[in-house]
C-alpha cells in the first residue's frame, strides 16, 4: 500500500454454506482469559470475555451474523501488516515498530518487536509458521528496510536496507517458504521489484525491462498489506492509485514481466485507488479501495475478475465505503470479506455484491487454510471472526 499520501506517505448466505460455516472461528470456550501482549509471559487483564465488535446484519432469513471479537494486545500500535498462519497462531506488524505474536489463538499475545525498531514503520508482515516470518518496514531511502527472525521474535536479522533516496517500499509477498517480492513506487519512470530466492535472508533488484511505464502520480498504497500479492507458484499483482486510473499490475513470471488493466475503482486522485488485492487462484481475484479521507465517498469500491487480471468489472453492490483490505474465506469459492475504517462487508457470490457485516474500524484481514480469519487495524486493534 503508498502510505496514505506522501502526506500518504505516514498512512499509507439461509445459512451461508456449509463451507461458509467451516471457516468461521468459534468463539471462546467459557472461563478463557484473555491476556496483554508483553515481552515476558503473558499477564491477565480481564476475567471479561473479549470484547466484540460485531453489528451484524438483519437474521430475519436466519443468516449467520458475522462479527469479530477484539483480542486484547495491550498495545495501541496501529497493525496495518497481518499474517495469519493457523487457528493459533499469527503476527502482527504496525506503528513505532511494533511486532506482536500469538501461538494461542489470539488469548494471549508476545511483543516480540525487534530491538531499535521504534522509529520505524511496519505495513507488511509475511509468516512461514510460529518462528519464522518477513517484516517490511515502509518509507524513503533507508526507512524502507526488510528484516527477519527465525525464532519466533527472539532476535531479528536486518536483510535489506534501501540505498536509494528515491524508492519507497510498500508491500511484499511470498509464493512459497522461499521465493517472494517487495515493491517499492515508481524509479525513474517504474515500479522496482526486489526478489528474495532464500525465504528473505537476501535480496535483489529485479531488471525493470518488463515493466510498463507508471502514469504520473501513480504509486502503490501502504495500507494493508496488500497492494502486491501473490496465487500459486508464479504469478503476482500489482495495485495502484494516485494517477488518472486505479491499475492492477500481473506478472506470470515472478516479477520479470508484467502488464498493466486499468480497474474501475476510482482514481484521478492521489487519495484514490486500489488499495488491496485478493486471488483465490490465478484467475479469480478481488480489488477493494476508493478514497480513503474520511470525508470523502467511495461509490465503487471494489471491482472482480476471472482472468486473472485481464479484465476487472465493477462489484455490482459494492462495499459501502472506502475498503483497505480484502481476503477469500477459506473453503468457500464465492464467500470474501473486506474491511476498512467504517466497517466490514461480506460477499457470497464472488465479489458481485456485499453486505455489511461489522461497524468496526479494521485496516486488513487474512484468513488461513484451516478456516480461521483475522483482522486487525488502529488502536492496537486484532480480532478474530465468529458467527452467531
Amino acid at each position: 500500500m503508498t502510505s496514505m499520501g506522501k502526506t500518504r506517505r505516514t498512512m499509507s448466505a439461509g445459512l451461508v454454506g456449509a463451507a461458509l460455516a467451516l471457516t468461521l472461528a468459534a468463539p471462546a470456550r467459557a472461563g478463557e482469559t484473555p491476556t496483554a501482549a508483553t515481552g515476558g509471559p503473558p499477564a491477565p487483564v480481564s476475567d471479561r470475555q473479549p470484547t466484540s465488535d460485531r453489528h451484524p446484519a438483519a437474521t430475519s432469513d436466519r443468516r449467520p451474523a458475522l462479527g469479530w471479537r477484539l483480542m486484547p494486545t495491550g498495545t495501541d500500535a496501529r497493525f496495518r501488516g497481518l499474517a495469519a498462519v493457523d487457528r493459533r497462531t499469527a503476527w502482527a506488524a504496525g506503528s513505532r515498530g511494533t511486532v506482536l505474536r500469538t501461538t494461542d489463538g489470539g488469548r494471549s499475545w508476545r511483543n516480540v518487536s525487534p530491538p531499535g525498531a521504534g522509529a520505524l514503520e511496519f505495513r507488511d508482515v509475511e509468516a512461514f509458521d510460529a518462528r519464522r516470518a518477513v517484516v517490511l518496514a515502509i518509507g524513503e531511502g533507508e526507512a524502507s528496510r526488510v528484516l527477519r527472525t527465525e525464532d519466533g521474535g527472539a532476535t531479528w536479522t536486518e536483510s535489506f536496507r534501501n540505498t536509494d533516496p528515491r524508492a519507497f517500499y510498500d508491500c511484499m509477498t511470498f509464493f512459497d517458504r522461499r521465493n517472494g517480492l517487495a515493491m517499492s513506487d515508481p524509479v525513474d519512470g517504474k515500479y522496482r521489484i526486489l526478489s528474495t530466492r532464500d525465504g528473505g535472508r537476501s535480496w535483489r533488484v529485479l531488471p525493470d525491462r518488463g515493466m510498463p511505464d507508471a502514469l504520473p502520480g501513480e504509486a502503490g498504497f501502504a495500507a494493508s498489506g496488500q497492494c502486491l500479492v501473490s496465487a500459486g507458484p508464479r504469478d503476482v499483482w500489482l495495485a495502484t492509485g494516485g494517477a488518472a486510473a486505479a491499475r492492477v499490475l500481473h506478472s506470470a513470471d515472478r516479477g520479470l514481466t508484467w502488464t498493466a488493466t486499468a480497474s474501475p475503482i476510482p482514481a484521478g486522485d492521489p487519495a484514490r485507488g486500489v488499495f488491496g488485492l485478493a486471488f483465490r487462484d490465478r484467475a479469480h481475484g478481488i480489488a477493494v479501495g476508493g478514497d480513503h479521507r474520511k470525508d470523502r465517498p467511495s461509490p465503487e469500491a471494489a471491482a472482480v475478475t476471472a482472468d486473472a487480471g485481464r479484465t476487472w468489472r465493477p462489484s455490482a453492490a459494492p462495499p459501502p465505503a472506502y475498503r483497505s483490505g480484502v481476503a477469500w474465506l477459506p473453503h468457500a469459492r464465492t464467500s470474501a470479506l473486506a474491511v476498512g475504517p467504517t466497517g466490514t462487508d461480506l460477499t457470497t457470490d464472488g465479489g458481485r455484491t456485499w453486505r455489511t457485516v461489522d461497524t468496526g474500524s479494521y485496516d486488513t484481514v487474512d484468513c488461513t487454510p484451516d478456516g480461521s480469519c483475522w483482522a486487525s487495524g488502529e488502536q492496537g486493534r486484532v480480532a478474530r471472526l465468529i458467527r452467531s
